[in-house]
């Protein structure tokens, strides 16, 4: 894999994005030091009618890890974080953090199994957590080696009187209501910052070789693993989305957050951007059309990170057009393809660009993006970011691909993991000579923008004929009364996999699959043709929005044994 690699996207960039930054060896941690004595009084969270200022987020943060050391957090240390996005959720990472120990960003939305599993991958032995979510952490208590559950609720940080009001909300809500003694093994996340001092911790990191997160991946086949990014990593990764959004002015911009924490592009788009540049975050614990669309409206927010599903969602909401959503200046969609009307649709609502990424959790996660206000290219992720190299691999020879030809993405540049957490074999099986193989299928074409054609274990091979997924839903998305679709290989006896479309209809259409039917065979192939439609509600998705494409064919599995 040591072939000279050309890199023709460099003539493409504007003066304004260097082709290589020089990045200061610094840790994540010091950048909320810096924005609180450079902007100390300025609001760095605003939060369901709360505002935290720089400085307020930086004294809870020193806080919490003197709390946490008293806990006993040592240098290296796991320390899970099981919340939604709210103050608490940024405190708690920069606490760790500047505690010395690991963050282990954990879902909200797991069930005991899954926390279980991932409290003993990771050793965590401390938790910070919510209080609707702590009888489920009890739960697996014993199983794990947890030792301390820090506990916090929504209303903790909610202006009065919302903060009296919330309870009986979640009452209502989840028909649950849960309180939580500080006391023995439990903690309130409140009283722990109470009870602590604001002084600086000196513990020596090196950002090159030290790990800020365990960031774990989705699991859809298989356990989830642990992609250990160092420092070095997230601050990379973190300053080339700065220099590639180069118009967003430092201490200027207010960005919505409505991509959870726990997944690694809110993480990096939102959460360490906005600290790294000292924008207003604008949080919102869960996605609601209705209450996104109503924050906008009056919050004014300029970037707004997201995922194809939260733009559809917006976007096909029947009051959409009572907001004004002028605000919105620039939008890098991840996380899922972007269907060009929808892009091509929320542009002409909001007046911004919204332009499409690329990456992985392993790579922090960022690794391509189209320019937000220069050239693009419909259809495609991109070109790499700086410091940043691709080369497609050939299927067959696994040395590089011609252009133009498919075969597998790899990447290598700063924002690369180290590897998996205690998965020896599996690290080397996707990283080498630097190289991250990234399991999706594409081309680049002559100029340096890449195409994903799909997953390399999405593609169906049906027939004896490729074919990808993600072309056959560009063609179905066109379709005026489609809100949403995602296209999937299934089982079938004579043809080994045959192609299945589940679609969800735009509020009164009276779409059929005969019309479907034709559609398709109008615009594709007749062997790419799904064989199979299946109308639904709505689809299977992860937390961020990404359709889970796996879940629908382990469905049609599960049929089939029957």
């Amino acid at each position: 894999m040591e072939q000279e690699v050309k890199k023709p996207w460099l003539s493409l960039y504007p003066e304004e994005i260097p082709h290589e930054i020089n990045f200061e060896e610094r840790t994540l941690q010091s950048y909320l030091k810096q924005a609180a004595e450079e902007h100390p009084s300025k609001t760095a969270i605003s939060f369901l009618g709360k505002k935290l200022t720089f400085e307020e987020v930086y004294d809870q943060s020193l806080k919490l890890a003197n709390y946490l050391k008293t806990l006993g957090v040592e240098k290296g240390d796991r320390v899970s974080i099981m919340l939604p996005n709210c103050p608490q959720a940024v405190i708690s990472y920069y606490g760790v953090l500047f505690s010395g120990g690991i963050v282990v960003q954990t879902n909200p939305l797991y069930m005991e199994r899954e926390l279980e599993y991932q409290l003993n991958d990771s050793d965590s032995e401390i938790i910070i957590t919510l209080d609707i979510l702590y009888p489920r952490v009890s739960k697996v208590k014993a199983l794990t080696k947890l030792k301390n559950i820090i506990v916090t609720g929504i209303k903790d940080y909610l202006p009065f009187p919302k903060n009296m009001i919330y309870p009986f909300v979640q009452k209502k809500q989840y028909g649950i209501v849960v309180k939580v003694e500080h006391s023995g093994e439990n903690h309130l996340f409140t009283e722990a910052i109470k009870e602590s001092e604001a002084q600086t911790i000196d513990i020596p990191i090196d950002p090159k070789e030290d790990l800020a997160l365990l960031q774990y991946t989705g699991g859809t086949t298989g356990f989830p693993k642990g992609v250990m990014l160092t420092h070095l990593n997230l601050v990379s990764n973190t300053m080339m989305c700065v220099k590639w959004m180069y118009r967003c002015k430092r201490a200027q911009e207010k960005v919505i957050g409505i991509l959870p924490f726990f997944h690694v592009y809110g993480m990096t788009a939102v959460m360490n951007l906005s600290i790294m540049q000292a924008f207003e975050m604008i949080l919102l614990p869960k996605f609601d059309p209705e209450t996104t669309l109503k924050t906008i409206h009056k919050e004014k927010p300029t970037l707004f990170p997201g995922a194809p599903t939260i733009y559809i969602a917006l976007l096909n909401h029947p009051n959409i057009e009572k907001y004004d959503l002028s605000s919105v200046d620039s939008c890098i969609s991840g996380s899922a393809a972007l269907p060009v009307e929808v892009q091509e649709q929320f542009e002409r609502v909001t007046g911004g660009k919204l332009v499409e990424g690329y990456g992985l959790s392993e790579a922090s996660p960022v690794t391509h993006a189209n320019f937000l206000w220069d050239e693009r290219v419909t259809g495609s992720i991109g070109i790499p970011w700086p410091n940043t190299e691709s080369i497609v691999l050939s299927m067959e020879t696994g040395d590089m691909a011609p252009i133009g030809e498919i075969g597998e993405i790899a990447v290598r540049g700063p924002q690369i993991m180290k590897g998996y957490w205690n998965r020896k074999e599996e690290t080397e099986a996707v990283l080498r000579d630097g190289w991250l193989l990234t399991g999706d299928l594409g081309y680049m074409d002559e100029r340096g923008y890449f195409y994903v054609v799909d997953r390399k274990k999405d593609m169906i091979i049906a027939g004896g004929f490729n074919i990808y997924p993600r072309e056959i839903e560009e063609v179905l998305y066109e379709h005026e009364q489609i809100q949403e679709v995602v296209v999937a290989g299934v089982p079938d006896p004579y043809r080994g996999e045959t192609v299945k479309a589940y679609i969800v209809k735009k509020k009164g259409a009276t779409l059929t699959e005969e019309e479907l039917d034709q559609y398709a065979r109008k615009h594709l192939a007749a062997y790419k043709a799904p064989k199979l439609y299946e109308f639904r509600e709505e689809l299977p998705k992860t937390a961020v929005g990404k359709i889970l494409r796996r879940a629908l064919v382990e469905e049609e599995k599960e049929k089939i044994a029957k």
